[in-house]
């Protein structure tokens, strides 16, 4: 089906927009349509998604669509584990909470000790130990505003409560519900044991669905210019759909999806749960065409934004490639952190942070912003390494490529930096992996692609994909960063 047109709407944590993918039998296409920032909001109660305000946004996006030319189909992937509450009536209880809400500090030790122990979610679930996850979430709702919980009729994940908004069906799309340690990973269905021990109600959860289903047709469609575009649940979980892009050529390979997050694994036909993934805190999420993504939830370029912003605070703005320059004219491997220690996941002085952290350390304390920028991503690129070795562990297999898709790898000296620590060929690109995602599946859904495997192939073949090979000159000095960074983590 020449011409094919289908509209991408990719949420995440600090913006979204709207994407028109054109497919004309050969290659993918892509025109922005539609830009906007997703600004949380502190209240004295809490820290909370502006849900109503992202609906009007992706409206606007489906009308500038009908002013284009009009699309088929539309998807909507989101990040993961956040969700809201609908009364009888279909109404939104209260807007849902940002994750990074302080409600759930400290919630672990609690949920082990009044519910279930960590190694029992993790055999259950899979999902690895954040403090931020759906269950944990939940269970700080039934203990600290039980007369919400008490009044839902319904819980919907951000991308599903959107949906639901736009076209008034509620259903739970799989991928996305993988993310909260709401599922068993070995049934792909709700874990009603473990849910029955926290006291959720499993009436609250909607079916769940594939990726490819039809949700159904727009209501209110004149507010967008009276589009006929379908609504299609694509893998709304947006790492699910940075996934579905990797291009690929077999099953074995590394993928980095790389921005805020670096979210690093391998794509599996079965959940692994076992001593070695519970011991490296492993996560076993959904993916499309019954695969389990394994991965490891990595900070990523979310401490270069944080410490961005602290230098803007401080008076000066400097851009991503005034601050990539810096880094490189910095002398390398000075000092490294574990960008996954707990003080660097929530906002504040970030480059403060760091030189606590390297003095702490007994290190070299960085002190200009070069340095700083260096250290970051000196120190992501070592945490690659030590998440591919030990993804090559737990499957027995090798690894020789990494795949690194999404907006970080427009800093091309951290794509650098991974081949260098990790002593692998890193193939970077596309940048537009989440959204191209969201556009494969529409168009597997419609036939357009047999397969992921085909979808995966046009892919590549509309795309530049940078190789970057390892530096043999550096291997020696990566090595005794990488036994440092070891020692760091208690390795």
């Amino acid at each position: 089906m020449a011409n094919k047109k289908m509209l991408a709407i990719d949420l995440g944590a600090s913006s979204g927009r709207g994407i028109i993918g054109g497919y004309d039998g050969n290659k993918i296409t892509l025109e922005e349509i539609h830009r906007f920032s997703n600004d949380p909001v502190m209240t004295p109660t809490g820290f909370y998604w502006d849900t109503i305000r992202l609906l009007f946004e992706i409206k606007t996006a489906i009308l500038k669509s009908t002013q284009e030319g009009g699309v088929d189909t539309l998807g909507i992937d989101t990040w993961g584990v956040d969700y809201g509450y609908l009364d009888k009536t279909g109404a939104l209880l209260s807007n849902p909470f940002n994750y990074r809400d302080t409600r759930t500090v400290g919630i672990t030790d609690y949920v082990w000790n009044k519910f279930a122990p960590w190694e029992e979610i993790y055999g259950v679930t899979g999902i690895q130990n954040m403090n931020f996850n759906t269950l944990y979430q939940m269970a700080a709702d039934l203990r600290d505003r039980p007369w919400l919980v008490e009044n839902a009729d319904k819980m919907l994940f951000i991308p599903d409560l959107l949906g639901y908004f736009l076209t008034g069906n509620k259903q739970t799309e799989y991928t996305i519900a993988s993310t909260g340690a709401l599922l068993d990973a070995g049934k792909r269905d709700y874990a009603d044991a473990l849910l029955n021990k926290f006291g959720i109600r499993r009436d609250v959860f909607c079916d769940i669905v594939q990726p490819g289903t039809e949700l159904g047709q727009l209501r209110l469609e004149e507010e967008m210019g009276n589009s006929t575009a379908k609504v299609v649940k694509v893998a709304s979980h947006d790492t699910a759909s940075a996934v579905l892009s990797v291009p690929a050529l077999d099953e074995d390979f590394l993928y980095i999806s790389s921005g805020t997050w670096s979210l690093m694994g391998i794509e599996s036909k079965t959940p692994v749960i076992n001593d070695q993934t519970l011991k490296y805190d492993f996560t076993n999420e959904g993916g499309v065409f019954g695969t389990i993504r394994i991965l490891k939830n990595i900070m990523g370029l979310w401490i270069e934004q944080e410490s961005r912003r602290q230098w803007a605070r401080e008076g000066t703005k400097y851009t991503f490639d005034e601050l990539s320059a810096m880094a490189l004219a910095s002398k390398p491997l000075q000092c490294i952190i574990n960008p996954d220690d707990q003080r660097f996941a929530t906002a504040g002085n970030m480059p403060k942070r760091i030189r606590e952290y390297c003095k702490e350390t007994g290190q070299y304390v960085p002190e200009t912003v070069g340095e700083i920028v260096r250290c970051i991503f000196e120190s992501l690129a070592l945490r690659y390494r030590w998440t591919a070795e030990k993804l090559e562990l737990i499957t027995c297999r090798k690894y020789p490529v990494i795949n690194i898709v999404g907006g970080g790898i427009k800093e091309e000296m951290l794509s650098q930096f991974a081949a260098d620590a990790s002593h692998r060929v890193v193939n970077a690109g596309p940048v537009e992996a989440t959204s191209l995602g969201n556009i494969a599946m529409q168009g597997i859904a419609a036939g357009e692609f047999s397969d992921m495997w085909e979808a995966r192939r046009v892919i590549r073949n509309s795309f530049d994909i940078k190789e970057y090979t390892p530096n043999a000159e550096m291997a020696g000095a990566w090595d005794e960063a990488y036994g440092k960074f070891c020692s760091l983590i208690g390795e």
